[in-house]
């Protein structure tokens, strides 16, 4: 069995232009390779305005993923509309947080802080913004702010970021196809899936054959 793990933030803008090529990868992934999300962690928390220069780097990096990834979608309104903060553990957290209420919302928690944030102009940085989120799940709030700020919360991030550390990862997306031999980090392309897909199978039958090799005596 391969674990396929994807480590992301849910605030990447790259992840965010990446999504729609995940979705297909994810759903037509072998039934031998299962999926794991690692949360990486992009910025810490901060209460403090984010610079005008840092707001005019990232409203670039949206503007060059347009260019990279014609299809996707920005709504530029949030830099009129928010009080930006360069701050995505809170947003880390809440998916953290729904999957602890129901696995099924991992994956819908990321979706839902990415078109929150990239088509609403909602503000993810907010644990206000972050509730209503879950609200729009079903998930009772008052019970996700206490998990959403709790120490179970905390501790399961930082072993998230731990596991992203092993694997040496130090950009989002990345896919790191792991087994029981270790891991090696999948290349990806941003609209073709087979990308993905083609070399997970070669590393799939490598490893069949390398299982198959006749074990010398000893």
């Amino acid at each position: 069995m391969l674990t396929l793990n994807y480590v992301y933030d849910p605030m990447c803008s790259w992840c965010y232009a990446f999504a729609p090529t995940w979705k297909r990868i994810s759903n037509e992934l072998p039934v031998s390779v299962s999926v794991e999300y690692v949360v990486g962690g992009l910025a810490s928390d901060s209460d403090h305005p984010m610079s005008q220069e840092m707001c005019a780097y990232i409203e670039g990096t949206w503007r060059h993923i347009l260019e990279i990834v014609p299809n996707t979608e920005f709504n530029f309104d949030f830099w009129i509309r928010c009080e930006p903060r360069r701050s995505t553990y809170p947003a880390c957290r809440a998916v953290l947080a729904a999957k602890h209420f129901d696995p099924k919302f991992e994956a819908a928690m990321i979706d839902k802080i990415q078109v929150a944030y990239y088509r609403e102009a909602r503000n993810p940085s907010d644990i206000d913004t972050l509730c209503e989120l879950a609200a729009e799940l079903g998930i009772e709030v008052r019970f996700f702010r206490e998990f959403l700020t709790g120490e179970r919360c905390e501790a399961i991030l930082k072993e998230s970021f731990q596991k992203r550390r092993n694997f040496g990862v130090r950009a989002f997306p990345t896919l790191v196809l792991e087994s029981i031999d270790g891991s090696v980090v999948v290349p990806h392309d941003f609209a073709d899936p087979l990308v993905t897909l083609n070399a997970i199978a070669v590393t799939q039958t490598t490893d069949v054959m390398k299982r198959a090799q006749p074990k010398p005596f000893v």
